[in-house]
């Protein structure tokens, strides 16, 4: 048996353990992919196949890593992965395949840091947010949507007859969306969700097997749930500009509707800019509540801000009012109760749609006090 025959029946030994079908322990498992790893090496260097293999389970070994908590090992074992992936990338539509999901996993690996426990945006709000990823973050989450792009580039670069590779393109389009959110580009993170999701429903449409059709409806969901909860940091000027351009699908509208006159934005405004007809957007406003979190809080003598007790801080449901609005009802009950702390005091007040977070994602922020900067509705 040559050389190549016998490393890629080690290969096909390690896909096996790898799939669970044949069984290894971890340490035995590590011992065959190390062995693996080094056998393909020499063929690589002539061999596409050998080195498309060797960019694949370098990336297997880059996964183990990622998943034992060495994220440094994990992104040093993936860009090894990638040199090889892509030197064989061009030479078979496979090969391209494992180098575009290796291009998506750097990325994911890469934008750890920005993303929290739930894999939500720990920044949504960039640039503006009071709080921000530090500069090696920021730079780590900045080339995680370089090579996403790449590896959105490299499967629409693919035969896109082929379901495999439409579904690839799709999905890559999420992952693009999830970097950009994570990066505070809210209205792009929307673009490329929109566009994902299109391109899912189009999946279902083509009639494809049930295991297929769950995998388009499961990524639906997903892409369902984050445009929801992106529109939230989405300025009525960035709604309106996705609306022209076709990429505010109609589900959306009641969403953008209520986002719209958070803001303040009158209905009238809200029908032109959107394409509606007022009583639509009436109606959507009167069927559609959000809910509205506030905290108002008080500077002591220690100069620590903390809340005076309940009410004034809390969440209501409400429909078809403004963030200013609910804001001016808890001033007025706020200057009327016992724990206002007088004219001389500092007080602030915050509103927020959904959940607490950054200061600057505030719909409504006010400070009050002697010579105290005085912020505006959001």
């Amino acid at each position: 048996m040559g050389q190549r025959e016998a490393v890629l029946r080690l290969d096909q030994q390690w896909a096996r353990v790898r799939s669970g079908s044949a069984q290894a322990g971890p340490g035995e498992a590590d011992r065959l992919l190390a062995e693996l790893i080094g056998a393909l090496r020499e063929p690589a260097r002539t061999d596409a196949e050998c080195a498309a293999r060797l960019g694949l389970r370098l990336g297997d070994l880059a996964a183990r890593r990622f998943a034992a908590g060495d994220r440094a090992g994990a992104l040093s074992a993936v860009e090894e992965a990638l040199r090889h992936a892509g030197q064989a990338a061009g030479h078979d539509p496979e090969y391209a395949r494992w180098y575009a999901r290796s291009l998506i996993n750097q990325g994911v690996w890469l934008s750890w840091p920005l993303s929290d426990a739930d894999r939500l945006p720990r920044y949504p709000l960039g640039a503006a947010g009071e709080s921000g990823p530090s500069a090696m973050e920021r730079a780590a989450g900045e080339r995680a949507r370089d090579v996403t792009r790449a590896a959105v580039e490299v499967w629409a670069g693919l035969d896109q007859h082929d379901p495999v590779n439409r579904r690839g393109l799709a999905q890559a389009k999420v992952f693009l969306g999830d970097r950009l959110a994570e990066l505070g580009l809210a209205e792009d993170a929307v673009a490329w969700a929109v566009d994902a999701e299109a391109g899912f429903r189009r999946i279902l449409l083509s009639g494809p097997d049930q295991e297929e059709a769950q995998e388009a409806e499961a990524a639906l969901d997903h892409i369902g749930h984050q445009l929801e909860l992106r529109l939230r940091h989405l300025s009525f000027d960035s709604l309106a500009g996705l609306r022209a351009q076709g990429l505010l699908p109609g589900r959306l509208l009641p969403r953008a509707v209520v986002a719209a006159r958070i803001q303040g934005a009158p209905e009238a405004e809200i029908a032109a800019r959107l394409g509606l007809e007022p009583e639509q957007v009436a109606t959507m406003l009167e069927v559609t509540p959000w809910l509205a979190v506030w905290r108002v809080e008080v500077r002591g003598v220690d100069g620590l801000w903390t809340v005076p007790g309940h009410p004034w801080q809390g969440a209501s449901e409400v429909r078809d009012r403004t963030a200013e609005e609910v804001a001016a009802e808890l001033i007025h009950g706020f200057m009327e109760s016992a724990q206002y702390p007088g004219d001389e005091g500092f007080w602030r007040i915050r509103v927020w749609w959904h959940e607490e977070g950054d200061p600057a994602g505030a719909k409504f922020r006010l400070v009050v006090g002697p010579d105290a900067p005085v912020g505006t509705p959001s």
